[in-house]
């Protein structure tokens, strides 16, 4: 049986994060996983966090199943935390999930049972794993144009290929810093992107990942709570891996909004049906922690100024290696980063440079461009600008024809 097992393809982020661990260059620079690092490269446990931990800890009597639509009471935070407005809680109903990852793969399933004939379109570039997700779970994909080269801002391209996304398709929109251009629309764009889904009747799938990594909380919700309010239906994949530090606790959520509590009808069971087939139940801790915060003030103020801390220092790191990078003689390259935000920027260089950059440099990014500026130690900025100019010099030195 073995034998005939297709070579499946590698993924492309893991195949670069073993590259990165076999090199033995000292300074080399791992800017390819989407996670958090402090000043000093480390990726710490929000304070938080590890109050809620201590906490439970102190309070734990079981280990019993929570269910198919995991913790109740993280459902209910989660749809009060990204939705905010009782009137649209109301109309929405939540399962807890194995990560964003997870929410995905529940809401695909979900999309596959209700509309088996439905495209669903992902940006271009989109996140590495959106495709694989959605055509995993049977569905046909077709993708819409993102302002990705140079990080340019603004959403034109957007608006005009999604007006031939059909009634009952559904289109996967990253709710805030979008991975990999960290270029995102302005709320104007997202309002008409709002008015096209209700002129041709397609649903927006939310993809919210780094919620209070961009603008802030508040602000990062501000487009998915606005599709909310003005469309009947609307998806939403919820992570919690990046804003409350979680990531190897695998906490997220799918939530579904339809137009009233009884237009939802099944939608639980089918999400619950779908996870019994893949994971049964979610891990309980992740719940039971991002409850604990979100359920006491004293904790929750803890966590928002943590994360705004957070927020702050991924601005910091990307404004420094932009003024670096205009320092250097690359003044457009700057300003590009500089229109940025969230956990990833979009470097304006080929795939070939890229992979001469970890060559020559030691410094690793994905080959589309992506770097990990929520990732980067303050003091190697300098050294990352360095690698930048050097490849973006050695391209302008290369003859033509």
């Amino acid at each position: 049986m073995l034998e005939l097992l297709p070579s499946p393809p590698a993924d492309p982020l893991f195949d670069l994060e073993a590259e990165f661990a076999a090199d033995t260059r000292p300074d080399r620079l791992n800017l390819v996983l989407g996670v958090y690092r402090d000043r000093t490269g480390a990726t710490p446990v929000m304070e938080a966090v590890r109050k809620a931990e201590v906490r439970l800890a102190e309070r734990s009597v079981s280990k019993e199943y929570r269910g198919l639509s995991g913790n109740a009471s993280f459902n209910r935070a989660m749809l009060s935390m990204v939705l905010g407005a009782r009137a649209l809680t109301e109309r929405a109903t939540a399962v807890q999930t194995v990560a964003g990852t997870g929410a995905l793969r529940l809401l695909a399933d979900l999309v596959r049972q209700t509309r088996p004939g439905a495209t669903v379109w992902i940006s271009d570039p989109a996140y590495v794993n959106h495709r694989p997700i959605l055509e995993g779970a049977g569905l046909q994909v077709r993708t819409y144009g993102r302002p990705a080269s140079a990080g340019l801002p603004g959403a034109a391209g957007m608006l005009d290929d999604l007006r031939a996304a059909r009634r009952h398709d559904v289109v996967l929109l990253q709710g805030c810093c979008h991975n990999p251009t960290g270029v995102d629309p302005s709320f104007e764009e997202w309002e008409e992107l709002a008015g096209l889904a209700a002129a041709n009747g397609w649903v927006p799938f939310v993809d919210l990942a780094y919620h209070g990594l961009g603008d802030g909380l508040e602000a990062d919700l501000r487009a998915t709570r606005m599709l909310s309010e003005r469309l009947p239906e609307v998806l939403i994949a919820a992570s919690c891996s990046k804003n409350f530090g979680l990531y190897s606790d695998r906490t997220g959520c799918a939530i579904v909004l339809g137009s009233s509590r009884r237009a939802l009808g099944h939608v639980e069971t089918a999400l619950q049906n779908a996870a019994r087939t893949l994971y049964s139940m979610p891990p309980e801790h992740g719940a039971a922690v991002v409850t604990t915060i979100l359920e006491d003030e004293r904790l929750r103020t803890v966590w928002r100024a943590e994360l705004d801390a957070m927020r702050e220092h991924i601005t910091a790191n990307r404004a420094e290696l932009a003024a670096r990078l205009r320092a250097l003689g690359h003044a457009g390259q700057a300003a590009a980063l500089a229109r940025q935000k969230g956990m990833f920027s979009m470097l304006s260089l080929t795939p070939e440079q890229m992979g001469e950059m970890r060559r020559r440099s030691g410094i690793y990014g994905t080959n589309s461009g992506r770097v990990n500026v929520a990732g980067l130690p303050a003091d190697r900025i300098p050294f990352l600008a360095r690698g930048i100019a050097t490849a973006l010099e050695a391209a302008r030195a290369v003859p033509s024809g």
